[in-house]
Formats: structure tokens, sequence, C-alpha cells
């Protein structure tokens, strides 16, 4: 199994949750990551809006972090990192999405538009909007761990993993202040785990 592979991106989550699980990972790092290698062809067979990370495991593509982490888990982890209790299994899959789909959207609005972007293309105006959709999604996120450890309690999910990609795009862009405090302390904990330090160091 191989992961294609740039700093800092959400090929972090699948590298951490391999580590969690102890399994083989190929981790082939893209050393220039720019607009020409993003258009290419041969990459857009493998990712057809030219993006990162993508996953090959035989004959299977892959090119979403999110079901990257649910296909590893079903294939290499049966089992672990999943709650098997039904209402646990809800939340955990909320999380999931909600990590991505809802969190890591306002995140990607801000660096797109204070980063990524060329600085003829960024629009100002839409990263106080962003900023605040983070933030409402930080309270969210706050509320849930006032009183357990991880998203679902004491225990360590996938789901975390997920939400721990969010939270490092949440600290790097300002979300993620002293204003949050069990937000802030979660996102230590995560941090102090060996598959977190060995993705953000690959």
């Amino acid at each position: 199994m191989k992961v294609y592979h740039v700093p800092g991106t959400r090929s972090i989550r699948v590298i951490w949750l391999c580590h969690e699980l102890n399994t083989p990972l190929e981790i082939e790092t893209i050393p220039k990551f720019d607009a020409a290698f993003k258009a290419s062809p041969e990459w857009r067979a493998k990712s057809p809006t030219g993006k990162v990370p993508v996953l090959e495991d035989g004959s299977i593509v892959m090119y979403e972090s999110g079901a990257m982490v649910s296909y590893i888990l079903d294939r290499y982890g049966p089992g672990r990192l999943v709650p098997t209790d039904p209402e646990a299994l809800a939340l955990y899959h909320q999380w999931c999405w909600f990590a991505e789909a809802t969190f890591a959207r306002p995140l990607g609005d801000i660096i797109h538009h204070t980063v990524i972007k060329p600085p003829e293309e960024r629009i100002a105006p839409l990263v106080p909007d962003a900023m605040q959709r983070a933030r409402l999604c930080l309270d969210g996120t706050e509320a849930c761990l006032v009183d357990r450890t991880y998203l679902l309690g004491d225990a360590f999910s996938a789901a975390d993993i997920m939400m721990g990609y969010s939270m490092m795009l949440a600290e790097r862009t300002g979300v993620l202040t002293d204003s949050h405090p069990a937000s802030q302390s979660y996102f230590a904990l995560l941090q102090e785990k060996e598959g977190y330090q060995a993705a953000v160091a690959a």
C-alpha cells in the first residue's frame, strides 16, 4: 500500500492511522507539488482534482482522505479504532464527517486566501467570515471535550485522527486559541502520540 504525500496535507491522516495499526505503508513524497504537477495527465489519472493524498493498494486508487481512513480500517484494522456500540458508532461517523466536511472547509478558505493563492487572487473579505464559521465549529467541539478525553470518551478512535488534522489547521490559522482550553488540551494530547509525530515528520 502506498500513499502519495505532501507534508502538512491530509496524507497525515493516512500515515498516522497506519502507524496506529502497525500497517506497512510506503510513503512517496512528491518533491515539487506545483501547478504543473497537479495538472499533469499522469497525476490527474490518479487524482481528478489534482490534489493529495492519493492511496494505491493493488488495483485500488483512492483520492479522498476520509474514504482512505475507512478503507484501511475495514481491510487492515477490523475491530480497531472504531466503536461497535450503535450509538457510539453514530457519533463516530458524525465526528469523522464533521472534521472534514464542516470544520476543515472554512479552515481551508482561510489558508487559501492568506497563504496558498497568489496575492492578486486572494479575496480578503472572505477571511473574517471563514474565521467566524471555523470558530463556530470549534465551539461545538469544545462543548464535547469539556468532560471527556477524546471525542468519543476515554477511548482514542479514528475520529480523533480525522479531527486531529483539522485541529492542526485550526492552530495554524489562529482559530484554536486559549479561548477554547478543552480543545487546546485535546490537541496537545493528540500531538503526544507517536503516530501523529511520525505523520507530521514524514
